[in-house]
């Protein structure tokens, strides 16, 4: 069995969609990581979260900033949590109140204005990101959202947003770990000066 035409296409497939990114999405990348150092820079937390692969991106960028991204830079731990890495929260919530306030009622909980809330949804479409997104702006809290496709219904609600120019779920989602990390080494070289 040769899966080579298979490999190709996927690995093909995945570049196009980065070569999109870079033709399209570093002035949104940048204004991200702008808002994010602003947040930090004001004493504020990151708020990350997602559903189902996203949520692992999600927990992957929140380690990043909190350990560090890059092997040598030693550097202050980044206050940064991933609001779906609470198992005992997400069931209960998910319990008593329905799945789609999970993230809702952790910000309730936490948030404050200076905070960032970083929502990852490839369709845009996750009922618990735009619950939450609601929730951080009551608060006053600024917004990122990193979206696919067109966007879906949380298009033009946040703060600042970058729509990954895809309909793959696969590819948007190895472009929004891809812009995860590009934020991470942004904050870092802000924050301290490290590349």
């Amino acid at each position: 069995m040769n899966h080579n035409t298979l490999i190709t296409s996927h690995i093909e497939d995945s570049i196009r969609t980065k070569q999109s990114v870079l033709e399209s999405l570093i002035p949104s990348i940048e204004a991200a990581g702008k808002l994010a150092v602003e947040s930090l820079n004001s004493g504020g937390m990151l708020y990350f979260c997602g559903n189902g692969g996203s949520s692992c991106d999600a927990s992957h960028i929140a380690a990043e900033l909190v350990i560090r991204y890059k092997s040598g830079n030693e550097r202050k731990a980044i206050p940064a949590i991933a609001l779906n890495a609470d198992q005992a929260v997400l069931t209960a919530c998910s319990n008593d109140y329905g799945y789609e306030h999970i993230f809702k009622r952790q910000l309730e909980a936490f948030g404050k204005p200076n905070d960032l809330f970083v929502g990852l949804t490839t369709s845009g479409n996750s009922k618990n990101i735009l619950l939450a997104l609601d929730e951080a702006k009551r608060i006053g809290m600024k917004s990122l959202l990193l979206l696919g496709g067109d966007g879906g219904k949380a298009k033009g609600l946040a703060t600042r947003e970058i729509i990954v120019p895809s309909n793959v779920t696969a590819r948007i989602q190895e472009s929004h770990i891809l812009i995860g990390h590009i934020l991470c080494s942004i904050i870092e070289k802000e924050l301290f000066g490290l590349d």
